[in-house]
């Protein structure tokens, strides 16, 4: 029996998984796939070979008894000491198991929360450094989402917007709204009167401070501040989470369409909890063993899944304030961290004049949003002493794909998505994850693939342009200065000589023509600026204007662009800022 067994589990060292994984997977259908399937893979084989040292000894043993001692003492121990050594290691190795479950990583989805979830002392955000020991706990997230829920409930409304740019009182409200059975808005565009556009009629969550009369617009019954409600009903009694339905719970995008206005994309809680279980799946160990600090806004899908998500279900903690700028990281030296960011704020970082100090403790970078030149992505592992992970998706379908251009310049697609490409040589997206796109997402990225399944990214094909690695779209910008009711056509394009911005092109219609007559251009620029700051930041804004008498066209009444473009190529004024 003891051959026997040594070649079943013997066996398995060579041809995994091995046998204890394989008991283990029947026992709890959890483990392929989680976070902690590698250490646990790991575990097993460790557990195997103890047992194969065991069945080589106890095997050797009873050999021992049957030629050279008595009937009794073979009696003894085949019948009594052999079961009971066996006994002690079953038992011992449980011992061991559960002080090693412990350690095992752990993911707890939203939809799996309870106020018994993590430890009181679990850290869920920290300010500044870890290490300055400015905490806010699991003790504190249950409080302050407890709080919240009772005021949500008593608000009507199905659907709130929320927008705070700390991250703490970001992710009490969202869970808090979500408990409550609400539909959550999400805009990283913060100026008031884009926001007061898209919230309508419905509640707005905030942080932010509304004395100013720039967000009196914002301001009344139904616009509640954060840190007001949570100081305002300290001590109240916690009461027990109630579970969320992430199958009825929505986030819902705000985004920059091609239509000439804001576009709404609605996505299931379910469908980011599969992606960030696959997320973990993949680069858990990464993630398990430091500290979030991040440039991007939660706001935004990637700052969303990466900044809060996937830190949160996997107890990670997450820094509060946004780094602003690359000086501010060179005070996280004391622990391990991973950054979230955009190749604007790495190419910012590696290429400032005063060189930074930044050979951070096991750093790991996560990089999206625009395209990452090689050049850059070298000198981010010069001086941040690591290569960026890169990664590609969309707001419709989250994640696509991911590449270290240490290792190439190919992107490697997700092993939950499918991809093929169209008539028009554009990436389509097929993903069991996203129900909403039985015949695949069309993607707008031209792209060129290999046989291997392996892709290079070869620029868009639709109107929305990334300056900065911020998505704009242009139609959406000549949507904003026809709406003063100034113009009779417009033409905005996206130029670049030292760096990339926006120019306009437009032509007055009567009302235009008397309101801006006499006046000198910089002042007509000054008016579009001002203008267009009601609904864009500064960035968004054209640079360079023209005013013609009636813009370039083809016999088809089409825009000729090219033409446009010839339009600021003759004259060198100077950018605005």
């Amino acid at each position: 029996m003891n051959l026997i067994f040594l070649a079943a589990f013997g066996l398995t060292l060579f041809k995994p998984p091995v046998m204890i994984y394989r008991f283990a997977v029947i026992q709890d259908k959890t483990i392929p796939g989680s976070p902690a399937e590698k250490k646990v893979a790991a575990y097993c084989r460790k557990v195997t070979i103890v047992w194969c040292v065991f069945f080589v000894f106890n095997g050797s043993m009873a050999a021992f008894t049957i030629f050279s001692l008595s009937d009794a003492i073979w009696a003894v121990y085949n019948g009594g000491i052999s079961y009971i050594l066996m006994g002690i290691l079953f038992a011992g190795e449980f011992i061991i198991r559960k002080k090693v479950q412990k350690k095992m990583p752990k993911h707890i989805p939203f939809s799996d929360l309870k106020n018994a979830s993590w430890d009181a002392s679990t850290v869920v955000c920290y300010s500044g450094a870890f290490g300055d020991k400015k905490h806010k706990t699991w003790k504190d997230f249950i409080e302050g989402t407890a709080i919240l829920r009772q005021k949500i409930n008593s608000v009507e409304g199905d659907t709130w917007l929320l927008h705070s740019e700390d991250c703490w009182y970001f992710l009490l409200a969202f869970t808090a709204l979500l408990q409550c059975k609400k539909q959550v808005m999400l805009s990283a565009n913060t100026s008031p009167v884009y926001l007061a556009e898209i919230k309508g009629l419905s509640p707005f969550l905030t942080d932010k401070d509304f004395s100013g009369k720039e967000y009196a617009i914002l301001a009344g019954g139904n616009t509640f501040n954060i840190p007001s409600l949570l100081d305002e009903n300290k001590g109240r009694p916690e009461s027990e989470m109630p579970l969320i339905d992430s199958g009825e719970a929505y986030v819902i995008f705000w985004t920059s369409g091609t239509t000439g206005k804001p576009k709404q994309i609605k996505q299931r809680l379910k469908e980011f909890e599969v992606d960030t279980l696959y997320l973990l799946s993949k680069w858990g160990e990464e993630f398990y063993s430091r500290k979030l600090c991040s440039t991007v806004s939660q706001h935004h899908i990637y700052g969303f899944l990466f900044g809060i998500l996937l830190p949160f279900t996997a107890a990670v903690p997450i820094k509060r304030e946004m780094i602003k700028t690359p000086v501010e990281l060179e005070k996280l030296n004391d622990e391990s961290y991973y950054l979230i960011t955009v190749p604007a704020f790495l190419k910012r970082a590696v290429e400032m004049e005063t060189p930074l100090s930044l050979k951070l403790k096991s750093p790991y970078i996560l990089a999206s949003g625009g395209f990452l030149f090689p050049d850059v992505a070298q000198k981010t592992a010069e001086v941040f002493g690591c290569w960026p992970l890169e990664l590609y998706g969309s707001t419709e379908i989250s994640g696509i794909a991911w590449r270290q251009q240490s290792q190439g310049p190919l992107w490697i697609p997700f092993g939950n998505a499918k991809l093929t490409v169209d008539q028009d040589s554009c990436l389509v997206v097929h993903s069991t994850y996203r129900p909403e796109y039985p015949n695949g997402f069309e993607t707008m990225d031209l792209v060129k693939m290999f046989p291997n399944g392996q892709f290079i990214l070869m620029g868009r094909i639709d109107s929305v342009v990334k300056i900065e690695e911020k998505r704009i779209s242009l139609p959406e910008v000549e949507g904003r200065i026809t709406e003063s009711g100034l113009v009779s056509d417009v033409c905005v394009i996206a130029l670049e000589d030292t760096r990339q911005y926006l120019a306009a092109a437009l032509v007055f219609n009567a009302k235009g023509k008397e309101k801006f007559a006499g006046m000198e251009k910089l002042e007509i620029n000054k008016f579009w600026r001002e203008h267009l700051l009601n609904y864009f930041e500064n960035i968004v804004i054209p640079k360079r204007w023209r005013y013609l008498d009636a813009l370039p066209q083809d016999t088809q009444g089409k825009k000729k662009k090219e033409e446009i473009q010839m339009l600021f190529a003759d004259e060198k004024d100077e950018v605005s800022q």
